[in-house]
């Protein structure tokens, strides 16, 4: 029998990475859970599924946050899954000594932008209407737990599909991000939803805690990314192991 002939490689990758353990908590309406695990899962990484309504992190080294429509985004997005007994556990593992890294995609940052891990908040996208393209971004700061595979200024094409994705702060926020480099991405060519600053994504004072808009976990793969070649989101993935076997989380 001949093999067909396939886009990418499809084999669970076996690295120095392996072994660290990456939960991926599931909401109610969360959409992109399975997508988070298996870009854990091609950096070499062990996805472990975390329930919304439990409150045991099961001693995992990070949390992704996926995106989604949580709780079907009623009152606002995020705002019910904000106070969901396992971001308890999060927003406790994230400020304490240990600094657990947390990343929020799309649905996820506005879920930390309501449990203020990260400043900010989330509103209907300028033009009103939802948006799905892929997006180039400006990695700004290379240095979080997220990004430090990633070098400063490169740019990258990652999947972006929202309808709450304007990003709003008030001028003193700002600035500080700023001042602080705590602007991680930056929309390049076109801001597609009226974020302030042309922001796509932000992280807290310490950088364990990342947040943005489009999806890392879109453009993992070979064959399924932006343009069908695009993997730049894997750097997501493969930053925080590092991070994580290094033992500097």
């Amino acid at each position: 029998m001949t093999d067909l002939p396939l886009i990418g490689d499809y084999a669970t990758p076996t690295t120095e990475l392996s072994g660290a353990r990456i939960g991926v908590v599931t909401f109610p309406g969360t959409l992109d859970d399975r997508d988070a695990a298996r870009g854990v899962r091609m950096a070499g990484g062990e996805a472990v599924a975390l329930w919304h309504a439990d409150e045991d992190l099961q001693g995992v080294d990070a949390v992704v946050i996926p995106g989604g429509f949580s709780y079907g985004d009623y009152l606002r997005a995020g705002a019910i899954a904000r106070f969901a007994p396992m971001m308890g556990r999060i927003i406790d593992a994230a400020t304490s000594d240990a600094r657990l890294p947390v990343l929020g995609i799309c649905n996820g940052f506005q879920i930390l932008t309501e449990a203020h891990l990260l400043p900010g908040s989330m509103v209907k996208n300028d033009h009103l209407k939802f948006v799905c393209r892929d997006q180039i971004l400006r990695v700004e700061n290379n240095t979080t737990a997220w990004t430090n595979q990633f070098a400063s200024g490169q740019e990258i094409s990652i999947p972006l599909k929202n309808q709450d994705g304007q990003y709003v702060a008030d001028e003193k926020v700002l600035d500080e991000l700023e001042a602080e480099g705590r602007v991680v991405f930056r929309y390049v060519g076109w801001n597609p939803n009226g974020s302030r600053r042309d922001i796509a994504g932000i992280s807290n004072a310490a950088g364990n805690v990342v947040g943005l808009m489009p999806h890392p976990e879109h453009a993992v793969e070979a064959g399924y990314g932006p343009d069908h070649t695009g993997t730049d989101g894997l750097g997501f993935f493969t930053s925080v192991l590092t991070q994580l076997v290094g033992g500097t989380k």
